[in-house]
């Protein structure tokens, strides 16, 4: 199998659609063996009219959100209208759902292609809830409204708290009911990705199509998301460092506000790593590692502590995927693989610490600051106290609080002569505290609101929390009401995938 050139590949949209409004499309993954996908238009939406468009987003991509707004651009977002050049297709993957292996693939969604943007950046243009594809696996193809909004706010809410992840371009209503457990408006959302190539991919590969196929995807790999390896003497083993040290770092990224995805299987796990799939996601009020949300993980395989492991399992099943191409025999092969995920804690330990020490103010490192960070968390979890809220309060909380719950004054001396041991002043620590310690996140409670008020046609909630949560380390005076958790008394929070 040959590889796939992406220099010099983008070409304009030769049509009124793509001239006025700046697409500029290239198709390098559909350029890969058939094997890899299906090519298939996206289905014709009933009455499809713009929920959400992501304007800043838009003109990032070099865009006119104006020309996108108008009904032609409509037509094209929501597949209705598949341009000239434009060369859909759904792509095959596969993956371990809760640790046991399956075929995939996208049953519902449709990949446009690649657009690219005026920095020379690439993405992937997807269609969700664009029809049944070959992989549906008996679904009907179809998104209702309620959780493609709640991808279009979670997705953008990462992006304000600088967390790597897919987009949103829009959200766009149709007429089509989509039966769940009751019937639900449809809708088609618009993601933007700079790849979606998965561990899933590479699974897919190496199950049902061959080690020439895994070379293929990886050599694509490298030139999409690690160009610079690209004259490397160890290419693939660097490609699988590469991946683990990305993933490692956004799931410590994850850890730093609370994030809890709820459904880390392999085909959501993002070579280019990026935070994708956000159906059972949902962020911590009260903190504790063992919390989950996922209605379907009844085990609690991906709560919130789980996470960090679950990522270095992941791994290894992208590296079962690899081993032909990590050494010369499959000994040896499995002997490097083995050396590299027992790297994992030690890269992962790094990250995260990357993350938390700023969040207590620090600027340098010391051997102890890890107990101090885990016996913090170790008193918010005796508390459930708020994540959000108390790692916040640290920017205003060098002295003793009144009232306080016992163990918090002991650990506060600590922190203090932590602090006195730095250069920096304290006013300095305390703008770092602010700086990464966000002042708000999608709190579970108002993302249902807003969900709920938005699929009835009043956007305004969601628009607001669009706004505060674009800029979430800011104060944003008025709308203390979105930093609030839930209340004691509310019944556990669950979630659902959607589909």
């Amino acid at each position: 199998m040959e590889s796939v050139d992406l220099t010099n590949r983008t070409r304009p949209l030769d049509s009124p659609i793509g001239g006025e409004a700046g697409w500029r499309w290239d198709h390098s993954y559909a350029a890969l063996p058939e094997a890899f996908y299906q090519r298939i238009a996206p289905r014709l939406p009933a009455d499809p009219s713009l929920v959400l468009l992501n304007a800043p987003l838009a003109e990032v991509l070099g865009l006119d959100p104006a020309v996108l707004s108008e009904p032609a651009g409509v037509a094209a977002l929501s597949g209705g209208v598949v341009p000239p050049g434009v060369d859909p297709i759904a792509q095959a993957y596969a993956g371990h759902q809760f640790g046991s292996f399956t075929m995939l693939g996208d049953g519902r969604a449709v990949l446009l292609g690649e657009h690219l943007a005026p920095d020379g950046h690439r993405v992937d243009i997807q269609l969700k809830g664009a029809g049944r594809t070959a992989f549906a696996r008996g679904g009907d193809g179809l998104a209702a409204l309620g959780p493609m909004l709640r991808e279009y706010l979670v997705s953008e809410a990462m992006h304000g708290l600088g967390i790597p992840t897919t987009r949103s371009l829009a959200v766009l209503r149709t007429d089509d009911p989509v039966q769940r457990e009751t019937q639900l408006d449809g809708a088609v959302l618009v993601r933007v990705a700079s790849s979606h190539l998965r561990v899933g991919t590479f699974e897919y590969a190496a199950r049902f199509v061959g080690p020439d196929a895994v070379k293929t995807l990886a050599d694509y790999a490298l030139q999409r998301h690690f160009p610079d390896l690209h004259d490397s003497a160890t290419p693939y083993r660097d490609l699988f460092v590469g991946v683990m040290q990305r993933q490692a770092g956004l799931v410590a990224k994850w850890m730093g506000v609370g994030f809890v995805h709820g459904v880390m299987n392999t085909d959501n796990v993002a070579i280019g790593g990026e935070t994708i799939d956000y159906g059972p996601c949902a962020f911590l009020d009260a903190y504790h590692p063992s919390t989950v949300f996922s209605s379907i993980d009844t085990v609690g395989r991906y709560a919130f502590g789980n996470q960090p492991v679950i990522t270095q399992w992941n791994l290894a099943r992208f590296a079962e995927a690899l081993l032909p191409l990590l050494a010369e025999t499959p000994d040896e092969a499995v002997a490097w693989a083995q050396d590299r995920l027992g790297d994992f804690a030690a890269v992962y330990r790094e990250a995260w610490l990357g993350v938390m020490r700023p969040k207590l103010g620090l600027f340098n490192a010391e051997d102890s600051d890890e107990g101090l960070i885990q016996d913090f968390l170790s008193l918010l979890a005796d508390e459930r106290a708020d994540f959000t809220n108390r790692f916040r309060a640290l920017a205003d909380g060098l002295e003793d609080e009144p009232g306080e719950p016992d163990g918090y004054s002991a650990w506060r001396q600590r922190w203090r002569e932590r602090l006195s041991r730095q250069p920096q002043p304290d006013v300095e620590a305390r703008q770092r505290i602010l700086a990464h310690c966000p002042a708000f996140i999608p709190r579970n409670l108002k993302v249902e609101q807003a969900l709920t008020t938005g699929c009835e046609g009043d956007l305004s909630l969601l628009r607001r929390m669009l706004e505060v949560l674009g800029r979430p380390y800011d104060g944003h005076p008025g709308h203390e009401d979105l930093q609030q958790p839930a209340p004691s008394d509310a019944p556990p929070y669950r979630t659902f995938c959607g589909t």
